[in-house]
């Protein structure tokens, strides 16, 4: 089984260095990784069997179950209820009276695969966006004092080239920052998007879904009515026309078994949870963002909790100095490079800064 989930190893791989943070690598790592790790399963049928098999007499098993997959199943909503094997056959599936039962058709389970897939193409596009604008500028300027041990001159030389970047380069750096900032923010638009997507394509099931599930379990056993048997029922009912010998259009109600959806019922359980929770930490991060861009109180104090090593004093005049890009890009080499060299780094900035007017 391993060899199935083989194609996305590669996302596991370990950056060497960090251009964004740890929320956005849960949407374009860790959500990549599992939409696409559940794609991948749900077209493994050799994990999981035939993802429809269906019976009804004079018909052959093996053109009912594509007549039926292409075409559909359905459930009666009203007869989710009952003792199984007493009232119903299974939950929704009993007889009914064609203009009086309400009939639910469930087609969504065909584009499973194909929806989990293109949902983690649009996790990982902020990721290629901003992948794209930053264009390797941090590893640039790191230039290896990400290692704890380096030669003297070395790191001289290397420390003396960003400071004269920086000197050169202060107060032109708010657009790379701005664009930072925009790709968190379609993190955010993307993850609630796709709860409204996934609403939809469920028929306005996903909306409550794992709260349903969650009242599921702490209901009485005479009193349920399983949520995921309403979305993802695992028997259902299909309708074959065909011919008799006189010519006449015979309906015959066959009964099909959708094992696929023992695999999806638990899939989309797991991802209203998964979606909430970064949804939720999405928003707190961008009421973090605001107060970053608005605050310099607040840049202030983050800068000082990167650089402890640094005199207070040094890192409140490179905040006084710096606007918000320049801040940002100081920022994020604090988390590349080696905390005594980026003291160093800061105490060196600092006194060039205060020797120089601004620009």
């Amino acid at each position: 089984m391993f060899d199935v989930f083989g194609s996305v190893k590669g996302l596991l791989k370990i950056d060497s260095v960090c251009i964004d943070n740890n929320i956005f690598r849960l949407h374009y790592k860790v959500t990549v990784i599992i939409l696409v790790s559940f794609s991948l399963l749900v077209t493994s049928r050799q994990y999981i069997g035939d993802p429809i098999d269906c019976i009804v007499d004079d018909v052959p098993l093996n053109i009912m179950d594509t007549y039926c997959w292409i075409y559909s199943t359905f459930t009666i909503p009203n007869r989710l209820g009952g003792r199984i094997g007493k009232d119903v056959v299974q939950p929704g599936v009993a007889s009914h009276v064609d203009g009086e039962d309400e009939v639910k058709y469930h087609k969504y389970y065909q584009w499973v695969c194909f929806v989990l897939f293109f949902q983690a193409m649009f996790f990982y596009l902020p990721r290629y966006m901003w992948k794209t604008w930053e264009g390797g500028r941090i590893k640039m300027l790191v230039l290896d004092l990400n290692c704890p041990i380096i030669s003297e001159e070395c790191k001289n030389d290397r420390k003396k080239l960003l400071i004269d970047y920086f000197a050169t380069n202060l107060h032109t750096q708010n657009f790379y920052a701005i664009r930072f900032f925009l790709c968190e923010f379609l993190n955010f638009v993307n993850v609630i998007a796709q709860i409204f997507f996934m609403d939809y394509f469920l028929e306005g099931e996903f909306s409550t879904y794992g709260s349903d599930v969650l009242r599921f379990t702490e209901m009485e056993p005479e009193e349920r009515e399983d949520p995921m048997a309403r979305v993802f029922p695992k028997v259902t009912k299909c309708t074959f026309h065909k011919y008799g010998p006189s010519g006449s259009i015979q309906k015959l109600d066959g009964l099909c078994v959708l094992p696929l959806n023992i695999v999806n019922e638990k899939i989309y359980v797991f991802l209203w949870f998964w979606f909430l929770f970064i949804a939720v930490l999405s928003g707190l991060n961008l009421v973090y963002r605001t107060a970053v861009v608005v605050m310099p109180k607040f840049r202030l104090l983050l800068l000082r909790a990167r650089s402890r090593l640094a005199p207070q004093d040094e890192v409140e005049t490179i905040t006084k100095k710096c606007q918000i890009g320049d801040w940002f890009v100081l920022y994020q080499l604090g988390k590349n490079i080696d905390p005594l060299i980026f003291k160093e780094l800061v105490s060196d900035l600092a006194k060039r800064l205060d020797g120089k007017q601004s620009v």
